[in-house]
Parts: structure tokens; C-alpha cells; sequence
């Protein structure tokens, strides 16, 4: 049994002007371990899918299910992290971590719970920083500490939108290494968004790209067959990771209508 299945989701908005559909007749498996990158332009709905399966909202029709039970509403089950760090200015590093593991695992022993927010801090690189509070963290450590408080839920679906989108290219970079590193150690289901072709590629088992709305609905799902771990100065020499880059891109722009540009105009777009 799949652990997350969307079947024939469909979801809109009521707008001054009238109904506007979002997405439509989505179909989506996510099996076990898996990491998975639904692909899009933004505004194509991409983040409105992780809200309905982070329980956020409702679908107007079809059916999200979590291990064969439909979700309703939010859960610790589904970690969430969101393009803003969201963490508390008032804790550090540790406190804004543990706040996460005492949510969850409040019957465990206190000894118990600081070890896993401990490792968990160790497991993102910040154990110098464990101290310090968000104005003292760069853009990116405070993405870490997003990721490590996530995972500090245990969840059995780690759900990340667009997390990396705000930040610098290198720090990007550096942070897109941390999660895969991080994922092959953990082996968390993952569902990520992103626009970011190359970031898709880089971090996916499969790539299910997502049609420009309205009414966006996902296109076939493309595996990723190129080995890991995937280091951005090796993978831009493989000829896999070239075809898969245009398969997608090619994708994207012929249901755009011919006017997306290459692969790296999703970033912009």
C-alpha cells in the first residue's frame, strides 16, 4: 500500500469575478522513502496542493490519503516546512528544535528528548550555533533550523515548499547538499515544490511536473535514474541528467504554449 495517495483531487476559489480552478483530477502515489519534486511555474498551484496535503484546506472533490486513511486536518504525521522560517525569535537554535520534540514526544523520558533534539541539530551542521536566536543566524541556518524542527516531528511525510527559493544561489546550493545528505541518512518520505529545474533533478527519485493554471492538473512523472549522492559539478556532465533537464523543460513549455523559454526561466517565472 502507498503511504500518501491523491486521487481525482480537484480544488478552486471563489473570486470576485467568479470560480477560479486551481488544480484539477490530480493523481499522485508516494510510496515509502521516497523522495519525490512536483515541478511548476509559480502561481500554478504547486503550493495550494502541499496546503490540502498538509490538511491546510479541504479539496472540493477526490480523495488525499495517508497510509489509506483519508487526512483530515493538520497532524503531526505531516512535517511542514514553508519558503519563511517561521521559527520563534525568542528561543534558540535548541529551544525552537525541542519545542517540536516536546509537541510530539512529551511521554518519552526528558533525557530521551534531548537526545533527539540534540541529534537532530548535530544532523542539519548548527551544534556551534545551538545558542544563538534567529537575528543571530544567517538566512540560511534559519532554514536548517526549519528543517531540523520538521523533522524533529517525526512526521511520515516531510512536506517542503519551496524552502530554498528566497535564498542566494551558493547558499542554495550548500542547503540543497545538507537535505540530500540529510535524506540519505534519514531515508523521511519526502514530497518537495519547487521551480527549480536543476534542484528537482538533483534531489528527486522522480520529477512529477505540474501544467500551469488555471485548473493545473500534473503531467507524467519522470524518474530519476542517475546515481547518488549527485554532486552539481558531476551530474552537469552526465548525459542523463541533460535529457531529463530538456525532457521536462520540454514539457513545461509546450503546455505553456510554446513561450516558457528554457528550463532556467521556471525560477523567474
Amino acid at each position: 500500500m502507498a503511504l500518501l495517495k491523491l486521487r481525482g483531487v480537484h480544488k478552486g476559489f471563489q473570486t470576485p469575478k467568479g470560480p477560479h480552478p486551481v488544480l484539477r483530477g490530480i493523481d499522485l502515489v508516494v510510496e515509502e522513502s521516497e523522495f519525490v519534486c512536483v515541478l511548476g511555474y509559480s502561481g500554478s498551484g504547486k503550493t495550494t496542493l502541499l496546503s490540502l496535503i498538509a490538511g491546510l484546506m479541504e479539496p472540493d472533490a477526490g480523495e488525499i490519503l495517508l497510509e489509506g486513511r483519508p487526512i483530515q486536518g493538520p497532524g503531526p504525521d505531516r512535517g511542514i516546512v514553508f519558503q519563511n522560517y517561521s521559527l520563534l525569535p525568542w528561543m534558540t537554535v535548541l529551544e525552537n528544535v525541542n519545542l517540536a520534540v516536546e509537541a510530539v514526544d512529551s511521554q518519552r523520558p526528558p533525557a530521551e528528548r534531548v537526545a533527539r533534539g540534540e541529534h537532530l541539530i548535530r544532523l542539519v551542521n548548527l551544534w556551534d550555533a545551538r545558542h544563538k536566536r534567529p537575528h543571530e543566524l544567517s538566512g540560511g541556518m534559519r532554514q536548517r533550523v526549519a528543517v531540523a524542527r520538521g523533522l524533529a516531528m517525526d512526521p511520515k511525510v516531510l512536506l517542503l515548499d519551496e524552502p530554498f527559493s528566497a535564498l542566494d544561489a551558493l547558499t542554495r546550493a550548500t542547503l540543497q547538499s545538507e537535505l540530500a545528505r540529510i535524506w540519505m541518512e534519514d531515508r523521511k518520505t519526502v514530497l518537495m515544490i519547487t521551480n527549480d529545474v536543476e534542484e528537482a533533478i538533483l534531489l528527486a527519485d522522480r520529477v512529477v511536473p505540474l501544467t500551469p493554471g488555471p485548473g493545473a492538473t500534473l503531467g507524467p512523472e519522470i524518474p530519476i535514474r542517475i546515481a547518488r549522492p549527485r554532486l552539481p559539478r558531476h551530474v552537469n556532465r552526465d548525459p542523463e541528467y541533460h535529457r531529463i533537464r530538456q525532457a521536462i523543460a520540454d514539457f513545461l513549455v509546450t503546455q505553456r504554449g510554446g513561450n516558457g523559454g528554457p528550463p532556467q526561466a521556471l525560477k523567474a517565472a
